[in-house]
């Protein structure tokens, strides 16, 4: 018999949650699977069925054989209002590659505190940051422990490290194509529950400190093709130039608020401004020194995106804006 866990987002806005149940089968490639829709904000009581698919399988890292990310579909099978993953499938080729920066707080599950601050607030930010040592740094083994299980799922997380702010962690989420918002969302799925074991939780939200402290986002950076290996200054400055065109378009889909995140201070650019520039953290579009050093072919890194967007919105707007 296998262990076949099947993980999914729910219909709790602004933002949506992640679910999971295990099916113990004798089957080795996972069906779809109905499951109680009232229950997640998907269905009403009297007609509640709604069906889980497989999209993406991996390794279980830890208690179950197969992690199963799934989209939700309704009874018919057509695709559920909350399922933002179709809005990629069609447009979204491996051709395009993502690298999510997913920044986060540990936090204490009693009463919401940042795990670090129980004594009050701390020092202000400047040591934190790649910190190290004991007066630096909080929760270092959650976050290489959980490095530990994405890399055992076959997830590709290519670096991680301390953040500005006590308590606060990001890792680095690199993928191709639509799969790229399945890692992401999956990494995110073992995150929470590796820190379950540490009694710890963790908050998403883009400014769960007030004051002068960094916030958290999730940083996008992305390329095609032509980025990679026919770019140019003139290239790159018109897609920066394509995305200023829609910026209020992108912010409403980079995650809710992002207005307490996006305000001119701490590495970002005001909410109701677009700027882009090399080697600029202050920017909405930083162009990486990679970039520039490579001769224009590389990627650009969107800084907007708050650390609880939903990937799947992401790529469909970035993706469909260039691909006009």
């Amino acid at each position: 018999m296998k262990k076949h866990e099947y993980i999914w987002l729910d219909g709790y806005k602004p933002e949506p949650t992640l679910r999971s149940k295990v099916l113990v089968t004798d089957e080795d490639a996972p069906p779809d699977w109905a499951f109680d829709g009232s229950s997640t904000q998907q269905a009403e009581g009297g007609n509640s069925d709604c069906i889980l698919r497989p999209t993406s399988e991996y390794v279980g890292p830890l208690s179950s054989d197969k992690l199963v990310m799934c989209e939700v579909l309704s009874l018919d099978k057509t695709p559920h209002p909350s399922n933002t993953r179709r809005r990629c499938e069609g447009l979204v080729t491996d051709e395009w590659w993502f690298g999510y920066e997913q920044e986060y707080f540990f936090t204490n599950p009693e009463d919401g505190t940042i795990l670090g601050w129980e004594g009050g607030t701390p020092r202000p930010q400047g040591d934190y940051y790649c910190g190290v040592g004991a007066g630096n740094v909080v929760g270092r083994e959650i976050s290489e422990t959980h490095m530990d299980a994405c890399l055992a799922a076959g997830i590709m997380i290519v670096g991680t490290n301390a953040e500005v702010a006590l308590g606060q962690w990001e890792y680095q989420c690199f993928g191709k194509g639509l799969k790229a918002g399945d890692d992401l969302w999956v990494s995110r799925y073992l995150l929470q529950l590796v820190a379950e074991d540490y009694g710890v939780s963790v908050s998403f939200h883009p400014k769960p400190q007030e004051g002068d402290w960094n916030g958290s986002g999730m940083h996008a950076n992305f390329s095609n093709n032509q980025m990679r290996n026919s770019g140019s200054k003139e290239l790159m400055y018109a897609i920066c130039e394509k995305l200023k065109a829609v910026h209020s378009e992108g912010i409403a889909e980079y995650g809710s608020d992002n207005d307490m995140r996006l305000t001119g201070l701490h590495e970002t650019q005001s909410i109701d401004q677009f700027s882009y520039a090399p080697f600029d953290r202050g920017a909405s579009i930083r162009i990486p020194i990679y970039t520039v050093d490579h001769n224009w072919n590389g990627y650009l890194e969107d800084r907007r995106p708050a650390s609880n967007a939903d990937p799947y919105r992401i790529m469909a707007h970035i993706v469909g804006t260039l691909s006009d």
